[in-house]
């Protein structure tokens, strides 16, 4: 296991800053997610860590040792990219002993380390068939093979599932969360799918413009989001334009307390946390669509000047398009400035229609 350390990394390309003042410290056997759009250097950092990109200025730390001028071959890290870059006139047991014939270990070491990873990635004797016989999900799991097999310190994933579909994505994240613990392995997972970050890191980097925005475990990203960025891009989050008036924030149709000065703001709603009951208010918000998933109705609701919310509530609730609605949120989040000024929950005596304060 191994102990990684960003110190202010930057990369620029041109006049353009890709990555700016990134710092991190990963500990040993962390799963560390970094999540983001395109085009948020997720990918440029990890490719930093690997020797792949040279920082503009910052230094990269494996174990406290400087690497930040280190090729790729020379440090203790392990890349499995989205391309698996399998060599097709090789069969699966080639591809994962080249960098083991590279280091001129002997012929039974080799074929050791090589079924040893074959079982621990669950292709046991398939150390024999080509490429192009395998699954895409395999080849992707004889990527990780060749990575793990040369025992890094650290293990670098570049989106490595993106190209796979959905069944197949969940189903390798869990079988690489599994050999991650079982392993012990330090790793960094490029991703730009929250559902991925949510379900195998121990820690979630979120970035955007090449800058960190927040890093936390995944639930206290999901549930305490520190920018409007991370609570419009973790799951689904209604985001309203407001007004503060004498302690209650006015915004999307609800009322709410809001003990901040008087001011602009933004209202912040998960849909699993804004209830709805029937409104006769002709000015009412309507509930526009609605979506019946199975285990629970999402309900599209369109405000008077055309801005769209959503609420996640129960199959039996039975709302229907058309449906006149008051909006009570249950548990709130408000920003000014870009940054959370207020978190709570939402009493119902607390929360009434913006038309009650007329």
């Amino acid at each position: 296991m191994a102990k990684l350390e960003l110190n202010d990394v930057t990369k620029q390309f041109g006049a353009t800053t890709a990555v700016d003042r990134v710092s991190l410290t990963v500990g040993d056997g962390e799963l560390v997610c970094l999540l983001g759009p395109s085009g948020s250097g997720k990918s440029t950092v990890l490719r930093m860590i690997g020797g792949f990109a040279t920082p503009t200025s910052g230094a990269v730390l494996i174990d406290g040792e400087d690497v930040t001028g280190m090729p790729p071959e020379r440090r203790p890290t392990g890349m499995v990219f989205q391309s698996h870059a399998l060599w097709s006139h090789m069969n699966v047991f080639g591809n994962i002993a080249f960098g083991l014939k590279l280091r001129r270990l002997p012929r039974a070491e080799i074929e050791r380390k090589v079924n040893a990873v074959l079982d621990l990635v669950g292709l046991e004797g398939y150390g024999g068939r080509r490429p192009h016989q395998l699954s895409g999900g395999q080849q992707q799991r004889v990527a990780l093979a060749r990575s793990l097999v040369l025992e890094p310190k650290i293990l670098l994933l570049d989106e490595p599932f993106a190209s796979l579909d959905q069944h197949l994505r969940e189903r390798l994240r869990e079988e690489v969360r599994d050999i991650q613990q079982r392993v012990g392995i330090t790793t960094l997972f490029v991703t730009h799918g929250q559902d991925e970050a949510l379900s195998i890191s121990d820690r979630i980097v979120v970035m955007r413009d090449g800058r960190v925005e927040q890093v936390d475990r995944p639930d206290i990203v999901y549930r305490q989001p520190r920018t409007p960025f991370v609570a419009g891009f973790i799951g689904q989050m209604n985001l309203v334009e407001g007004e503060v008036h004498g302690g209650r924030l006015a915004a999307g149709g609800m009322n709410v307390v809001a003990p901040i000065a008087d001011g602009p703001a933004m209202l912040a709603v998960r849909p699993e946390f804004l209830e709805l009951e029937e409104s006769r208010q002709p000015d009412a918000p309507v509930a526009h669509r609605v979506i019946d998933y199975g285990t629970h109705l999402m309900v599209d609701i369109e405000l008077k000047d055309g801005t769209r919310l959503k609420a996640m509530t129960a199959p039996a609730e039975g709302w229907k398009a058309g449906q006149r609605l008051t909006l009570k949120p249950r548990e709130i989040a408000v920003y000014r400035d870009g940054v959370v000024v207020h978190r709570g929950n939402v009493d119902a005596a607390d929360t009434t229609p913006v038309a009650a304060h007329g």
